[in-house]
């Protein structure tokens, strides 16, 4: 039963927790229940159940949000207390294997068609028994945000930051760039004769963490600007490739700028209390790579005037990002499967998904739903091209997904402490291959 047996066990540790909080049994005839984790588009679905309350006489959608963590532990401990929710946003790295221990609801004949929505989104929601499992519902991509002031304190225009290049070798005008931004504490720069890297005040590049196995707003868009992909398929991959020399050299590199004093070091990264914007914020760090889903947290950072570029230019002449895109699922065990159903065909329609898009939260999936987002951001005097540009500009840019595979978790679990001891305590980036022959080893089963 590939992971289920170990699964269901780390379900039920979390039983005790997750049983204790009200709201999570699903609707009856005429209520369905939703979840969501982003308390920011909370205000955009009410608006979309408003709108969905309307063409549906007699339904009523009930909204839960949950902090990421609690969304997690909360939801597969549902699944054993049966009081999981209708219908709940869902993430690539989850739906493998909630699909394959057949808690979710096939979503066929729900009408859902590839070309109305930005191009992949909903090929990546489709399991290895071919069915649909997951709506599309929104999407993101990574750019680099950066303090203007310290830019051009710097000497840096916008023109420069936006065609930055890389190279694993000397870093090209990326790691020159942020040598020269970063300040030690005696107002020495980074590239400047007598810089102390010990005793750093602004580094040039903010920590994300480790990364993990995907690197999301760490080191993904370099890696895939080398031409590497996480595994040997597209989706569902036989063999990770993290012992592919390309990926290490990356990653050698990458972590490198921490020892030159450029990258801030792994100790000063907290996902909670100092992630990568609050380190901007605090004008520790100049710069820092984020997700599209971050632009009206810096947009609203006091005292902080921040822009944005595009990821740099790797050795394939493209530049890359990831770009993810979440869904919603319909839980196998749903209380109202027919009006979840209704509301998951709603939730994916341009109607709701313009709704959403004139929050300026998010781009939602549909193309009239990310216009909508981008007039929304444009109103706010907010300039979101860094993110848009990389979807529409496929010459330039090279988009990717998630690495979707089975057991997410153990692939979670063997490469956090992995790259962990990379960033943090001196492992070499060679270390990798026992990692990978472990993770593949697993897939194998």
């Amino acid at each position: 039963m590939r992971s289920a047996v170990a699964l269901t066990g780390a379900l039920a540790l979390s039983l005790v927790a997750g049983c204790a909080q009200d709201g999570g049994a699903g609707g009856g005839g005429d209520t369905v229940t939703y979840w969501l984790w982003d308390a920011n588009q909370l205000p955009a679905y009410q608006a979309c159940a408003k709108g969905f309350e309307k063409e549906n006489p007699g339904l009523k959608v009930k909204i839960s949000q949950l902090g990421w963590d609690d969304y997690w532990t909360k939801l597969t401990a549902s699944f054993i207390a049966g009081t999981q929710p209708d219908v709940f946003t869902d993430h690539i790295q989850k739906f493998g294997q909630f699909a394959d221990l057949k808690v979710l609801e096939p979503l066929d004949g729900l009408g859902i068609n590839p070309s109305d929505y930005q191009p992949g989104l909903a090929d990546n929601w489709i399991g290895q028994d071919g069915h649909r499992y997951g709506a599309p519902k929104d999407w993101d991509t990574v750019a680099l945000f950066y303090n203007k002031k310290m830019a051009r304190s710097a000497g840096l225009t916008p023109r420069q930051i936006e065609g930055l290049a890389w190279n694993p070798k000397d870093g090209g005008t990326f790691e020159k760039t942020i040598a020269h931004l970063t300040v030690d504490v005696h107002g020495r720069r980074g590239d400047e004769p007598g810089f102390d890297k010990h005793h750093v005040k602004v580094y040039g590049l903010a920590t994300g963490g480790g990364g993990d196995g995907d690197g999301q707003t760490t080191w993904s868009n370099f890696a895939a600007s080398a031409g590497w992909s996480y595994t040997d398929k597209e989706r569902w991959g036989d063999k990770y490739r993290y012992d592919s020399r390309t990926f290490q050299s990356v990653i050698k590199w990458y972590f490198g700028l921490a020892k030159k004093g450029y990258l801030a070091p792994l100790t000063d990264y907290s996902a909670g209390a100092n992630p990568a914007n609050a380190q901007v914020a605090a004008g520790k760090a100049a710069t820092a790579f984020d997700g599209a889903w971050m632009i009206s947290t810096y947009a609203a950072t006091k005292g902080v005037e921040v822009a944005t570029a595009p990821t740099p230019a790797g050795p394939t002449g493209k530049r890359a990002t990831m770009m993810n895109g979440l869904a919603d699922s319909i839980t196998r065990n749903a209380h109202n499967k027919q009006g979840a159903r209704k509301w998951v065909r709603y939730l994916a329609s341009d109607t709701c998904q313009k709704t959403v898009g004139r929050y300026g939260i998010v781009f939602p999936a549909t193309p009239g739903g990310t216009k909508a987002a981008v007039a929304a951001y444009g109103g706010k005097g907010i300039d979101v091209s860094a993110f848009t540009k990389p979807v529409t500009d496929r010459k330039d840019f090279r988009t990717f997904t998630f690495p979707i595979t089975n057991y997410a978790a153990d692939v979670y679990a063997l490469m956090h402490p992995a790259m962990q001891g990379i960033y943090g305590s001196g492992a070499s980036a060679g270390s990798l291959d026992r990692t990978t022959d472990q993770i593949n080893l697993i897939l194998s089963q």
